[in-house]
């Protein structure tokens, strides 16, 4: 079988460390870069990640899709583009009728129909019509509010609360992240950028909480109540894409509960930050689950939100190859797992 072709939509923080985990994997190959950022355009992709090419083919950016990608020029495009599916169906449209599998970044993506049903559908009918699927996943929404917490639930025989806790620092994350999460704003215009409906926070908790009470059984009463508050930072703080002085906002913390009958049933709590432990706070993830049995798990410190996006997007590459044609979520599909051999030992359908 010959190797897996990979194209890559979007080659900051997230595009960029995808490939760089994927030149470390045995049956993969990148034939493909879409990035618009004048300081990678036309440049070669092994030159901007600072790699040794070694004797793999040059693969060089160019900001013109459809001139990265042709019908079938590849088996699947990791788009690491937008966090909204809105703006991003027109980029998910275009792939998908190329005839090209999706595995998306967009954190709206990874449940669609929770607030965005008729494009949900839409990518559907699309994906279904050229024989291709496409998935949105990361590390959350994706994995750790959601579907770490509805394989746990697998080992009870009741569930009468879902308390999903997730504490992590927002360090590796690129540009598009801190705006939506109002990092660098003075405390007084992140409150008015909240007021105004204008700053994201957190996107994904209508996700997460859709996918796990439609796994479980529960009909939500309706949106979920959500609030946010800016975390200020007393020193400065730096990562290489943002720098904050003392006194402005260095993350957002996010709340958000479901109710279902009238009673709380799932409450989220995800405040996040930059270099957190130079306010003193030390980060994790915790589920509380209560029931028959109560559940409880902690993971301390979180597991890196960068890293663990970038392994969730790459590790679903076989699912999403191997899936029946369509709009896929990750309770539709097998677990995700850390891919350690030869890709193509893991797909079970002819690449054409």
């Amino acid at each position: 079988m010959r190797n897996i072709k990979v194209a890559i939509w979007g080659f900051g923080a997230m595009g960029s460390g995808m490939a760089k985990a994927l030149l470390n994997k045995k049956g993969i190959d990148i034939v493909g870069v879409c990035d618009l950022h004048p300081d990678r355009v036309d440049r070669e992709m092994h030159e901007v990640l600072g790699l040794n090419r070694g004797d793999r083919a040059p693969v060089y950016i160019n900001g013109n899709i459809d001139e990265v990608l042709k019908e079938k020029s590849c088996d699947v495009c990791l788009c690491a583009t937008d966090s909204f599916v809105k703006k991003a169906f027109p980029r998910l449209k275009l792939v998908l009728e190329k005839k090209i599998n999706v595995v998306s970044t967009a954190e709206e993506m990874s449940y669609p129909k929770a607030q965005s049903p008729k494009e949900a559908l839409e990518l559907d009918r699309i994906a279904k019509e050229n024989g291709v699927s496409i998935l949105g996943t990361g590390i959350n929404p994706g994995l750790m509010m959601d579907l770490l917490v509805l394989t746990l639930t697998g080992a009870m025989t009741d569930l009468t609360h879902i308390k999903s806790e997730r504490i992590n620092s927002l360090s590796p994350f690129g540009h598009a992240v801190m705006e939506e999460q109002g990092v660098g704003l003075s405390k007084e215009d992140f409150i008015e950028q909240d007021r105004a409906g204008t700053l994201a926070g957190h996107v994904g908790f209508e996700e997460s909480v859709n996918m796990m009470t439609d796994a479980v059984g529960w009909k939500l009463d309706g949106p979920l109540k959500t609030s946010m508050a800016p975390i200020v930072t007393d020193v400065p703080r730096e990562t290489p894409y943002i720098k904050v002085e003392a006194g402005y906002v260095a993350g957002c913390s996010m709340l958000g509960d479901g109710y279902v009958g009238g009673e709380k049933k799932v409450e989220m709590v995800h405040p996040q930050q930059i270099e957190p432990q130079l306010g003193g706070v030390e980060t994790g993830d915790y589920i509380t689950l209560a029931g028959t049995p109560n559940i409880s798990m902690a993971i301390t410190p979180e597991i890196d939100g960068g890293i663990g996006t970038i392994a969730m997007c790459i590790n679903m590459i076989p699912q999403i190859i191997n899936s029946r044609p369509g709009l896929k979520t990750m309770i539709d599909l097998p677990i995700p797992r850390c891919i350690v051999g030869d890709y193509r030992d893991m797909i079970e359908v002819e690449l054409n």
